[in-house]
């Protein structure tokens, strides 16, 4: 009752006296645990589509163009820009995505947004997607926590980045009705040593067949916004002098050498975003048992270059493929 205590006071005793404050807070408590172990996807609604309907639509219709390269294929090289942008060059890539053979999914992405020298690991047990939450795999996660080469990222980190988020819808297409998990990890301005040491880290992950690497990266940032406007005149367009520069290092990243590639980024300086991702991969393949090969199958601009106050980005899509037998001695 709701009528004053004097008339009502005893009757609504007897109601409350039902009441256990200390099962509320600890249900209270576990909902918000539970909240919390949960990344938010922070860019649906502006980077892609939050309606689950309009996404896998759009993500269906990107997948029917692309072509199948190899569904043998054990990683991938992937851009992270806006699906307006970058989805068509994405699903070149998670095309070759076969959900029946593997367990879980290693993305690796650069920071944007904090500098840290080192590679991060997430705390969440779950990535939201609009298409289903995607899990972590906590024991890989905590197996190379144990190294005590890795950071944890803390939420706001973790819900800022873009590279690592921008891969889940396409993972939650290509696996869904799979028991597939996830394995984010953000990588920072890592030297060569520190990309040698992650490559041959990850080089057992790499050699197990339930396995699948999406390395996250951008190709050329080209405009004075950008900071970076470098143009060969023998090339005469801008943005054929773009497309060039990146080849050349689209090149030397099939070329599997490490140092081919550190090479060609100390004399272009180009603005591939997920470098060093890309650099952990090489690694990762030069220490391997297997041989690989890798090859480009997409590329693509956001728009071309024509005068020094236009701008643009790259995107390209590579396919990783183990060979049969182990590598050569």
């Amino acid at each position: 009752p709701h009528a004053g205590y004097s008339y009502s006071g005893p009757t609504a005793a007897w109601s409350f006296k039902n009441l256990d404050s200390s099962q509320i807070k600890r249900d209270e408590k576990d909902e918000m645990a539970q909240v919390n172990k949960i990344r938010s996807a922070s860019h649906a609604g502006s980077w892609y589509s939050n309606s689950r309907t309009e996404l896998s639509r759009q993500l269906k219709g990107w997948l029917d163009v692309a072509e199948l390269t190899n569904l043998r294929a054990r990683a991938i090289i992937t851009p992270h820009a806006g699906y307006s942008y970058s989805g068509p060059t994405a699903a070149w890539s998670f095309k070759n995505l076969d959900s029946s053979q593997i367990k879980r999914v290693f993305i690796l992405g650069p920071s944007h947004h904090v500098y840290l020298e080192k590679c991060a690991l997430s705390k969440m047990e779950e990535y939201e997607t609009p298409l289903g939450n995607l899990r972590l795999d906590q024991a890989i996660i905590k197996e190379l926590y144990s190294s005590g080469e890795f950071e944890w990222m803390g939420r706001k980190v973790d819900e800022d980045e873009h590279s690592i988020e921008m891969q889940l819808p396409y993972i939650a297409e290509m696996t869904k009705g799979s028991d597939v998990s996830i394995i984010p990890i953000m990588v920072g301005n890592t030297s060569p040593e520190a990309e040698e040491m992650y490559g041959k880290m990850l080089a057992k992950y790499l050699d197990d067949p339930s396995n699948f690497f999406a390395i996250s990266s951008d190709f050329c940032h080209w405009g004075k916004r950008f900071d970076y406007t470098y143009r060969n005149e023998a090339d005469g367009s801008i943005w054929k002098s773009i497309e060039n520069l990146d080849r050349e290092g689209m090149n030397a990243i099939e070329s599997q050498n490490p140092k081919t590639f550190y090479t060609y980024q100390k004399k272009t300086k180009n603005t591939i975003c997920g470098r060093h991702p890309i650099g952990i991969l090489l690694q990762a393949m030069q220490a391997s048992q297997f041989g690989w090969s890798l090859n480009f199958v997409s590329y693509a601009q956001s728009s071309k270059c024509v005068k020094m106050s236009d701008s643009s980005v790259s995107y390209a899509a590579a396919v990783v493929v183990q060979e049969e037998s182990p590598a050569s001695p």
